[in-house]
């Protein structure tokens, strides 16, 4: 991490790291539920993972839900701003004992209980030995912990991006660790408008993963600046701050819990670009067998054809769901804008314009 990051944005990050290692105790002490994903009906194989997981590392879990992408047995998946280190032992077991997970966070205390209980969670799953691994650092700086280019398959974070004061650092980062193929999937804040800077300054707001929040907007900018050219939302809810001081200062900036996932492919476009393509979904993927879901407008059942635009087609050809799918025609052929994504030709239609070669 640089000197001018550490001198704009320490006080931020001590602020944060005092709150979530010292002020927090369980996750009865946070004052909203901002910093809560929503429950989810979990399935078996994730239920069957967090019965195994240590009562002190969920104590000290600060949320709820959790985020875990399909198919990632054999993977090496990264989880920024882990904890105490719950999430990771969930995906140590989704991943098996040939995969890997790697946990970064900056505070000493929640990864001392995270690092505490590797050889009792390898034992529960019934490893030889752990297939974790933990490093105290910043997630804004990936290479100081050693983390090479293009190693890692799946990238998760769970609420803790907003709490960066560098969100165009972690998403670069995280686009650096990536193999080609590999996607981003977290889930986060969001706020319907940009914070004002005095809101920024305070640290229960801010580390309530509130003030610290991006507007909808600048993230997607910050996403495609970053290299992820295609940012898909998978699902979102509204936040309700069930506080009443918290919301008086807040006013009526509101704030929404989105998952996002953000894919490392060569190629894609800015919009979702029409080549007459297609995709067959043809199951095979652990509690997804009748329908995949990649994102919020792509819910692809099992055996029917399901037309798709170039970027799609690319987010399954040149990932690991691949081997699911059967893939109708390429790029050889243009045929506009695809009728599915919400934009449409800007221009009037000839019948509505004036005559003149300027249109007035």
């Amino acid at each position: 991490m640089t000197k001018q990051y550490e001198k704009q944005d320490s006080h931020l990050l001590e602020e944060v790291k005092l709150y979530y290692g010292q002020v927090l105790q369980k996750t009865t002490d946070l004052k909203t539920n901002a910093c809560c994903t929503a429950e989810s009906n979990f399935p078996p194989k994730i239920k069957k993972a967090l019965s195994l997981i240590h009562d002190e590392v969920l104590a000290k879990y600060y949320g709820c839900g959790l985020i875990a992408p399909q198919k990632l047995e054999g993977l090496t998946v990264l989880d920024l701003g882990c904890g105490s280190g719950r999430d990771v032992y969930v995906l140590s077991y989704l991943v098996g004992e040939q995969g890997k997970v790697i946990g970064v966070d900056m505070t000493k205390e929640q990864l001392k209980v995270a690092t505490k209980y590797q050889d009792y969670h390898a034992s529960a799953f019934g490893y030889a030995k752990p297939n974790t691994e933990f490093h105290l650092g910043y997630i804004e700086d990936l290479a100081h912990l050693g983390i090479p280019d293009n190693s890692v398959d799946v990238i998760v974070s769970n609420c803790v991006i907003n709490l960066s004061p560098r969100k165009d650092l972690v998403l670069s980062e995280a686009y650096r660790v990536l193999k080609e193929g590999g996607e981003l999937y977290f889930s986060d804040v969001y706020a319907d408008r940009r914070i004002p800077k005095e809101l920024t300054q305070d640290p229960v707001l801010y580390g309530e993963c509130l003030s610290g929040a991006l507007y909808w907007n600048d993230f997607l900018r910050l996403a495609k600046a970053s290299g992820f050219a295609d940012p898909r939302l998978v699902e979102s809810s509204k936040i309700t701050i069930e506080n009443p001081e918290v919301e008086t200062k807040l006013g009526n900036i509101q704030f929404y819990s989105a998952t996002y996932r953000l894919f490392k492919i060569q190629g894609l476009e800015s919009d979702c670009e029409d080549y007459g393509q297609a995709v067959i979904y043809k199951g095979g993927i652990e509690d997804s067998e009748n329908t995949f879901v990649l994102d919020a407008h792509h819910i692809i059942e099992k055996g029917r054809v399901f037309p798709v635009c170039g970027n799609t087609w690319k987010m399954l050809k040149e990932t690991r769901f691949a081997n699911h799918f059967e893939f109708m025609g390429d790029f050889s052929r243009h045929y506009g804008i695809f009728s599915d994504c919400g934009k449409s030709i800007p221009f009037e239609d000839d019948s509505t314009t004036t005559s003149g070669s300027c249109g007035c």
